[in-house]
């Protein structure tokens, strides 16, 4: 068997804005998982009973559930509760976005404990109240050490954005799978797709790297 080089360069184009598609759905589904993780990170530690319970609830359904199904759900089964049709692109950053919130709520809540409880009582004592003292005093500290764990994160559902191509979404997975239903050529075009995905891992496992060092030397100053 033959391996077709200029399949590969016709396609490349093609590949890339599919691989354009899987960053934005990556980054905005992060953003939004980012958002919702650090509220019910901290609802996790809460002295409120409910809030720790309701969190509990949110984290241990979306971490024990599949991502597909979870797709499935906002895609398929959404639209038969409310009677309106969700749009690929919502049902694939909702989808995508709230399940990272649930990994992202544990980081953030191991991230926040991992903080001296001296911190909470110098401010405290200072005439803060508790919501201050984590906003201003514990939640910046947490975000430092919790870098490297959200950058695994983005790189973990770069790859499982993937799964989004079921719902129709033309990601760089979708994208592969499209041009090989009209050139038959398997081998050259998911090769392509894996080179492409993990020059995008590799990049941003860089730039997290690059962050940490920056963020350990700012510190020592």
């Amino acid at each position: 068997m033959q391996f077709n080089f200029d399949l590969v360069v016709n396609s490349f184009p093609l590949l890339l804005v599919g691989a354009g598609v899987t960053i934005k759905i990556t980054a905005l589904s992060v953003a939004l998982g980012v958002v919702i993780g650090l509220f019910v990170g901290i609802a996790r530690i809460s002295r409120i009973k409910i809030l720790r319970v309701l969190a509990a609830i949110y984290v241990d359904f979306f971490r024990g559930t599949p991502l597909l199904v979870q797709i499935f759900l906002v895609y398929f089964a959404l639209p038969v509760i409310t009677g309106q049709r969700v749009d690929p692109f919502v049902a694939a950053i909702g989808s995508c976005g709230i399940n990272s919130g649930a990994y992202v709520a544990e980081i953030f809540r191991a991230g926040i404990q991992s903080i001296d409880k001296g911190q909470m009582e110098a401010g405290r004592s200072l005439g803060m109240t508790w919501v201050q003292t984590m906003r201003y005093i514990i939640v910046p500290q947490a975000f430092k050490r919790v870098i490297p764990p959200l950058g695994n994160e983005f790189i973990a559902l770069l790859k499982d954005s993937s799964l989004v191509s079921v719902i129709g979404f033309e990601e760089l997975t979708r994208r592969g799978q499209l041009i090989i239903a009209k050139t038959y050529g398997s081998l050259e075009i998911w090769i392509s797709v894996a080179v492409i995905y993990l020059a995008m891992t590799l990049t941003i496992s860089r730039f997290v790297a690059y962050l940490e060092r920056r963020y350990k030397t700012d510190d020592r100053h």
